[in-house]
């Protein structure tokens, strides 16, 4: 590690950044999983409100600098479109 005190202050908010991204981003994944998972499962309502949640994890990332916005909206997209087929084809 370099010995000037400004590199080793970057160093450690680097590893905080870090940290608080790796926590945000497996907490959309796991968002995107349970609606999949309601979506293969056939269940419209849990999936509707399963969607409301991710939506709305999915746009604090892009809030938090942890997603690009269209990445997220992209996301959201086809989230959403799995839904409407779900309840379309109910």
């Amino acid at each position: 590690m370099t010995k000037h005190p400004s590199a080793q202050k970057r160093h450690r908010q680097s590893i905080k950044r870090q940290v608080r991204n790796l926590a945000i981003r497996s907490r959309v994944r796991t968002f995107v999983k349970r609606v999949r998972e309601s979506v293969d499962a056939r269940n419209t309502a849990e999936a509707t409100e399963r969607l409301k949640s991710a939506a709305r994890a999915i746009d604090k990332a892009v809030t938090k600098g942890v997603l690009h916005r269209n990445t997220a909206s992209r996301k959201i997209s086809r989230l959403t479109r799995a839904v409407r087929s779900l309840a379309a084809s109910s």
